[in-house]
């Protein structure tokens, strides 16, 4: 059996190959080590660009399993790629952790006005009386309750919030309140103190947050988007924040990255850009390794893999 795997990460991966497992090295341009033409599988790792994903597959005819190390795979869903008969699983779940941290930050760093304490303390000026708010009670919407809407919601329970997600097929899960359908959540934003976007970029929920459901939302809602950035209008939310319809926001995510120096988005008021990273931990990489490695050890044995994505729902 051959595999292509990227040098970023092959010396992670084949301590744990059989002997009869033949390697092929891929760059990050794409260029190959060898002859791909009969491997099997490939690894691919994080920041793949679609011209180098073509590369590889135009170099391994008989690819038959492609994993991606990213939860979402929009980028990787190109008409190409859709020519041919590939399973594709991807990393859903080795994030969550990191991100689900991140989204309690900017729901702490909200709640508790953490931007005005620091610039108080930057003026060594000794102020109170401004709102500070506490998160019990508060009502949570999480739009896409999958494996990183799940732990938020783990996270988020322990601070005594009231928390509804949304999943295609709604079913119970611990920790929501309320799991919804892809429609129904409309209903609960007059009520929605902090609104998570945790779903695929797919063509159903590109610029799904748009002006209406942002004039649905209370003034005092906070958007927090760790999902992909073209799930939100921008220009609506620009406009939302500039004119108060909402809080403020806090984006991971942005339509185009890196943000551009001249982008509105970086003097709208009331928000808080980070430079995607809020799925960033060491831990990261040890889980993306074991991820694989069991999933190629279920591929050897023809068990279900892990992670199978629909490439036709693009998740």
């Amino acid at each position: 059996m051959k595999i292509i795997l990227p040098i970023e990460i092959a010396a992670e991966i084949e301590p744990h190959l059989s002997a009869d497992t033949k390697v092929v090295l891929v760059d990050s341009d794409g260029n190959l080590d060898q002859n791909a033409t009969d491997a099997e599988i490939y690894l691919s790792w994080f920041f793949l660009k679609s011209n180098v994903l073509h590369k590889v597959l135009a170099a391994a005819p008989a690819l038959r399993w492609h994993h991606a190390p990213n939860a979402g795979v929009n980028h990787i869903l190109t008409p190409t790629y859709l020519e041919r008969d590939l399973i594709l699983t991807n990393g859903a779940g080795v994030h969550a952790i990191p991100i689900a941290e991140f989204v309690l930050t900017y729901i702490l760093a909200h709640a508790k006005n953490l931007a005005e304490l620091q610039a108080l303390q930057a003026e060594h000026h000794w102020k109170r009386g401004f709102p500070i708010q506490e998160l019990t009670d508060a009502t949570l919407l999480i739009i896409g309750a999958g494996g990183i809407g799940q732990a938020i919601a783990a996270r988020a329970k322990a601070f005594g919030m009231k928390i509804i997600g949304t999943r295609r097929h709604p079913q119970e899960l611990a920790n929501f309140d309320q799991v919804v359908g892809v429609d129904e959540w409309r209903s609960y934003l007059p009520e929605a103190d902090y609104v998570v976007v945790a779903t695929p970029l797919t063509a159903e929920t590109h610029n799904l947050i748009d002006e209406t459901v942002l004039r649905s939302l209370p003034p005092h809602a906070y958007l927090i988007n760790i999902a992909r950035g073209a799930v939100v209008d921008e220009s609506a939310l620009i406009k939302a924040l500039t004119e108060g319809w909402i809080a403020g926001a806090a984006l991971d995510t942005v339509v185009t990255e890196p943000l551009p120096d001249d982008s509105p988005l970086w003097s709208v008021p009331n928000i808080f850009i980070t430079p995607h990273c809020s799925g960033h931990s060491p831990k990261v990489k040890q889980r993306s390794v074991e991820l694989f490695l069991d999933n190629f050890n279920r591929y050897q044995t023809s068990q279900p893999l892990r992670n199978v994505v629909d490439k036709q729902a693009g998740y």
